[in-house]
């Protein structure tokens, strides 16, 4: 199943890479921007149930989904934009094994476990 999801997200990861050809960026934009969503980590500095809380909020696919039509919908290709590269930072998180966090460790997701044990 862990393969199957891994599969699964670099898949959606590969559709947020189309999702951002139709948009009006040059391609240097969405490695610029890619990692951007990882500040998201700075919630674990207050502590873990915070950080879990703000680190799943920015990699929750519905998040990202949401803003991407709400873009197309509004016709603002910056909000289009912010989806897309959360959609693919978070599918290719998904893809190597990084999942939406529990509460009680930055380690344990709901992919499992991940680091050293």
């Amino acid at each position: 199943m862990k393969t199957i999801l891994k599969l699964e997200g670099f898949a959606l990861f590969v559709l947020s890479i189309f999702l951002f050809s139709q948009l009006p960026y040059p391609w240097w934009v969405y490695p610029l921007l890619f990692f951007v969503p990882d500040i998201s980590m700075i919630g674990y500095a207050r502590d873990t149930r915070v950080g879990a809380v703000i680190y799943n909020l920015v990699h929750h696919y519905g998040v990202s989904i949401g803003l991407y039509l709400l873009g197309f919908f509004l016709g603002s290709p910056v909000i289009q934009l912010i989806g897309v590269i959360l959609f693919g930072h978070s599918s290719l998180d998904r893809a190597l094994g990084y999942g939406l966090k529990y509460s009680d460790s930055f380690q344990n997701t709901h992919l499992g476990k991940i680091g050293r044990e």
